[in-house]
């Protein structure tokens, strides 16, 4: 059982009446994935950049990532 105040309550039932959720249980079931899946992004980006502080890009990479960067702007059909 969860405790919502009276304005939330409401927004929900307007999300309800514009058909934007079938239903309150549909809108906090969406509202949790959506949490959750900003979570584990957030988890993964931080994961990722711990990565590169551990082991930083030589300039080797970076020069290629330039280049490669380069290629893929040539290609396009602007």
């Amino acid at each position: 059982m969860t405790r919502l105040d009276d304005q939330l309550v409401e927004e929900v039932d307007a999300l309800v009446a514009d058909g934007t959720v079938a239903n309150r249980s549909e809108a906090v079931r969406l509202g949790l994935q959506r949490l959750i899946d900003q979570h584990r992004r957030l988890q993964t980006g931080e994961r990722i950049a711990e990565g590169y502080r551990r082991h930083p890009q030589t300039e080797d990479e970076l020069a290629g990532l330039s280049q490669a960067t380069r290629a893929l702007v040539e290609e396009e059909p602007w």
